[in-house]
């Protein structure tokens, strides 16, 4: 695996964990103001996570086409769903497995093109 692929892996895996850490700031407990949120641990983290995944993502663009790179990242809707429904108790029902799988073979298929 090049140095590329292996960013867009990581910018991929970032964003993922952004998702998460904004996911559990934005259920934090009782309703908040605008500031309050943003001021929240888990949502600076969860920006940074995401700041960090742009920068890896334009490290893979610099070698892998923007028609390959972006389509990639798509994988992230199957890993998420997965970690919603593990962690944040979110329904998981036959349609959304199948729209994974067909996530992950169209992934699978552009990535080896």
């Amino acid at each position: 695996m090049s140095f590329h692929w292996g960013a867009l892996i990581a910018a991929i895996a970032s964003s993922l964990v952004g998702q998460v850490l904004l996911k559990a700031g934005a259920e934090g407990g009782t309703a908040q103001g605008v500031i309050e949120q943003f001021l929240r641990w888990q949502t600076v983290l969860g920006i940074g996570f995401y700041g960090a995944g742009a920068l890896l993502y334009i490290m893979a663009l610099r070698k892998i086409p923007m028609s390959v790179a972006l389509p990639c990242t798509a994988a992230s809707y199957a890993v998420i769903a997965l970690i919603g429904w593990w962690f944040f108790a979110e329904p998981l029902g036959a349609q959304k497995i199948a729209a994974i799988l067909l996530i992950i073979g169209g992934v699978a298929l552009l990535a080896t093109a």
